[in-house]
């Protein structure tokens, strides 16, 4: 008796589990071969778990025969074939390819309509019908673009003749006044500089609303160094005003570099060490403010000290200033001082231009002739300059992708005995080609030009080390005129590391000594990204075009970027 009970159970189970699992079937099929050809190449589900969603599959297929033009398509009854299987035949009838869409002028800009047909006229435009649904969709947007978002579109009074052409008129439901931008709310950093919000998004009230441009002008806020999005805006609306909500995180931008470079002296073939530090202060005051504090020393006995400031948006205006301190020493032969004020004009997030004057004043420290070319001097430029900046903002590594910025500066120098007209060149720009999610090529291209009819070393460029051309000492090299292209092949291991490729080369004159050469460095790094800053580690050989690569010109240059 107890076996007989568990065999029915056994049954029972068997049974109501296939009873459960069934699908119901479904085929559609046309008047003729032809047509249920083209229902199946429309594509649709077959296997069904209730007729419910049977149902809904068969409208949904008549919704896709409709937007490619078989508006009278119909439907007869579901039949049911068996148990788990229904048939239903679809008459697609004549299809239409063209649709005739009359229009209201004074209610749409006749460029709208051209965004979306090619054959606009006065009072009507013509689209294929399979197009109709996206035309609709583009011209909605334009309109809520304009200052209306709550701006709905319909066809109405939809006719038909006999040339396979549809008509309708197009119904636009909307507010009677444009909306406007009454009120910007930041959350989360209360004391964000809100002359950035003007100047440089851009975002200012009483202009016209427009949602999806704000969305575009709010994610610049990832270029800022001091600032970062944490989620999209989002908009308040009542009855007559509309309020913006920007959502805004302070971040980490305080930074302390610092970097060692070991090299051997080919005088003593000892070890020697050089290095720098550079502490940048980024919006301290809540101001978005910088200060950046630099002292470099070279083991030739090269001493830098320069101190900068960026005050931007002076007096709540689109004008910014830039003040720059810069000392130079070169062992016991001449100490140089620069200064330089600029005015700055921030055209929009990507865009600056830049116009100031710069002095400079050198002394000769020699207390008695040398071979040296070295005198005092006094020079003064005006000068004028643009920069172009382009970020990627998934990129933890690699923020920027592209940097431009041109300079030049016209001026006079004057000593003892003449005063003569010069002209300075500045190029520094590098851009990064990515070519998957984790392979790059990072290419800059750096380079300064002074014309003058002669020249003095202590007025001459002075390039070399881990910021221009790899493999040599610091600022080691100098010239009238130089130009570097630094490359790189990149592969990020993960978000926070990469290895790199180092093929550097460099070109550069000095008309004191009359001398023209080419150099090349061939090395590798890698970068790692923490909770503490960057970590960099560059190993390169550097040489000339006539020498050979040898072992003991190679340079090790270590940097750590700290975040604080």
């Amino acid at each position: 008796m107890q076996k007989t009970s568990i065999t029915i159970l056994i049954i029972y189970l068997l049974f109501s589990c296939k009873a459960i699992g069934q699908n119901l079937r479904l085929k559609i099929f046309g008047n003729d071969d032809i047509e249920s050809r083209l229902v199946d190449s429309i594509g649709y589900s077959k296997s069904h778990k209730n007729y419910s969603l049977i149902s809904s599959e068969i409208d949904s297929v008549q919704k896709k025969l409709f937007k490619i033009g078989y508006i009278e398509n119909e439907s007869s009854k579901i039949e049911k074939e068996n148990d788990s299987s229904y048939l239903v035949k679809i008459q697609l009838k004549k299809k239409y390819h063209t649709i005739y869409i009359y229009y209201d002028k004074s209610n749409l800009y006749k460029s709208i309509l051209n965004s979306v047909s090619k054959k606009v006229h006065p009072n009507y435009f013509e689209l294929p019908i399979t197009k109709t649904e996206s035309a609709l969709n583009i011209i909605n947007s334009e309109i809520s673009n304009k200052g209306f978002p709550f701006s709905k579109l319909s066809l109405s009074n939809i006719q038909t003749d006999n040339n396979g052409i549809l008509k309708a008129d197009l119904i636009l439901d909307s507010e009677t006044a444009k909306r406007n931008l009454n009120n910007i709310i930041i959350k989360g950093y209360e004391k964000f500089p809100k002359s950035y919000l003007k100047h440089y998004l851009k975002i200012k009230p009483n202009q016209i609303f427009d949602l999806k441009t704000l969305k575009e002008k709010a994610e610049q806020l990832n270029s800022l160094r001091f600032a970062k999005q944490i989620k999209s805006p989002e908009v308040l609306f009542t009855r007559d005003s509309t309020t913006l909500y920007i959502y805004v995180e302070k971040t980490k931008s305080n930074t302390f570099d610092g970097f060692l470079g070991f090299g051997t002296n080919e005088q003593t073939n000892k070890l020697d060490l050089n290095g720098y530090l550079n502490l940048n202060l980024i919006n301290t005051l809540n101001y978005g403010e910088s200060f950046n504090l630099q002292y470099k020393s070279t083991q030739s006995s090269q001493k830098l000290f320069q101190a900068e400031i960026n005050m931007p948006y002076i007096l709540n205006t689109p004008v910014g200033v830039d003040l720059q301190l810069h000392i130079f020493k070169q062992d016991s032969s001449f100490t140089t001082i620069n200064q330089s004020v600029k005015l700055n004009y921030q055209i929009n997030s990507k865009h600056k231009l830049y116009t100031g004057i710069k002095t400079t004043e050198s002394n000769n420290l020699l207390k008695t002739n040398s071979y040296l070319a070295v005198s005092d001097y006094k020079s003064n430029y005006l000068t004028l300059g643009y920069e172009f900046r382009k970020p990627q903002y998934s990129n933890l590594l690699f923020p920027v992708n592209s940097n431009l910025y041109v300079e030049t500066g016209f001026g006079k120098r004057k000593n003892s005995d003449t005063s003569e007209k010069q002209t300075q060149l500045v190029l520094d720009a590098f851009k990064i080609f990515n070519l998957n999610q984790k392979n790059s090529i990072y290419l800059r291209i750096n380079g300064s030009g002074l014309l003058s009819d002669n020249y003095f070393e202590n007025e001459l460029y002075r390039f070399g080390g881990i910021n221009s051309i790899r493999g040599f000492d610091e600022n080691s090299i100098l010239g009238t005129s130089y130009g570097i292209i630094n490359t790189e092949y990149r592969l990020q291991l993960n978000s926070t590391i990469y290895i790199h490729s180092i093929i550097d080369a460099a070109t550069f004159e000095n008309k004191i000594t009359n001398t023209k050469e080419k150099l090349y460095a061939y090395g590798f790094g890698f970068g790692i990204l923490s909770n503490v800053g960057l970590l960099k580690l560059n190993f390169a050989n550097g040489k000339t075009n006539n020498q050979k690569l040898k072992f003991s010109n190679s340079q090790i240059h270590v940097s750590l970027t700290a975040n604080f």
